[in-house]
C-alpha cells in the first residue's frame, strides 16, 4: 500500500495547481500508513509546475501601481504564488526526510491543507477580477532554499519556516494596508485568515527546529547564527511584525536580536 509520505511527493510532482490542491485535501483525509521510517529516493524535476507563471529571478519583477487593477491582481497573484510554493514546502519536509515522530509529519500535512486553502481564496478572487494563477510572472526564491537545504532536516527547519515564511509575518500588514487601502476590501480578510494560519505554520517551524537542536545538543540561537551564513539565507530587514513573531514562538533573545537590526 502506498504510504502517506509517497502520497505526499506525488502531490509535491503534481503540475496542475488546482489538481495540487485537490491531492493535498485528499492526502490530508487518507487512511493509508504514514511509515515515518523509510527513506524515499528523491526523483527528478520537483516541484510540480504549470507552464505559467514565468518564473523570472526575484529582482526583475517589478511592481505596478496599485492605483490600477492589473497592479492590485499582481500583488495578489504574489501571495497566490507564495502560498502554491508554500503547499509544496510542507510536503516535502513529508517524504523528504524520515525518522522524525508522528507527529511531526502529521502537523505539516494539516499546514500543507491550510496552504492549500489559502491559495484557492486567493486565486479565485484573482479569478474574480478578471485574472488567474499564471496572469503574471513569478520567482523561484522559496523552492530555491527548498534545494540548498535538501539533505539537512534542521536547516530546512531554520531557513524555511522561520526564516523566509517568518518574513510573511512581517509584510502581511503592510500587504493588506495597500490592497485595502486601494478599495480591495475582500482581499483584506483574505490576508486576516492568512495570517492567522501562518503565525501557527510558523510556530510549528519553530517547535521542531528547537526539538532537532535538542536532539542533536546544539543551541537553537547559535545554531540558526551558523546555518543562516552557511546556506546564505536573506538578510533580514524590518519592519517586524513583533507580535505575530511573539504569537509564532520565538524568544525574546531572537526579538531583541531582529530589534537590533533595526
Amino acid at each position: 500500500m502506498t504510504s502517506l509520505r509517497e502520497l505526499a511527493l506525488q502531490v509535491v510532482q503534481q503540475c496542475d495547481p488546482l489538481r495540487k490542491v485537490a491531492l493535498t485535501r485528499e492526502l490530508v483525509a487518507s487512511a493509508a500508513p504514514l511509515d515515518t521510517e523509510r527513506l524515499i529516493p528523491a526523483p527528478a524535476g520537483l516541484p510540480g509546475r504549470p507552464a505559467q507563471p514565468a518564473l523570472v529571478p526575484h529582482a526583475q519583477l517589478k511592481q505596478a501601481s496599485l492605483a490600477t487593477l492589473p497592479g492590485r491582481a499582481a500583488l495578489i497573484h504574489s501571495v497566490a504564488h507564495i502560498e502554491l510554493n508554500a503547499i509544496d514546502l510542507a510536503l516535502d519536509i513529508v517524504w523528504r526526510f524520515p525518522g522524525m515522530p508522528q507527529a511531526f509529519y502529521r502537523d505539516w500535512m494539516a499546514i500543507a491543507n491550510e496552504e492549500a486553502l489559502h491559495f484557492t481564496l486567493l486565486r479565485d478572487h484573482l479569478v474574480a477580477l478578471g485574472f488567474d494563477y499564471g496572469s503574471f510572472q513569478a520567482h523561484n526564491a522559496l523552492w530555491e532554499m527548498a534545494e540548498a537545504t535538501q539533505d539537512d532536516l534542521l536547516a530546512r527547519l531554520a531557513l524555511v519556516p522561520r526564516t523566509l515564511e517568518a518574513r510573511g509575518l512581517d509584510a502581511s500588514p503592510a500587504v493588506k494596508n495597500k490592497l485595502v487601502g486601494a478599495g480591495d476590501h475582500k482581499v483584506g480578510k483574505i490576508l486576516d485568515l492568512i495570517l492567522r494560519d501562518e503565525i501557527g505554520h510558523v510556530a510549528a517551524g519553530n517547535r521542531w527546529y528547537r526539538w532537532v537542536c535538542e536532539q542533536r545538543g546544539l543551541d537553537p540561537i547559535r545554531c540558526y547564527a551558523a546555518l543562516a551564513q552557511r546556506y546564505k539565507a536573506p538578510k533580514l530587514r524590518g519592519p517586524f511584525n513583533l507580535a505575530a513573531r511573539r504569537l509564532a514562538g520565538f524568544t525574546e533573545p531572537e526579538l531583541d536580536a531582529l530589534t537590533a537590526l533595526r
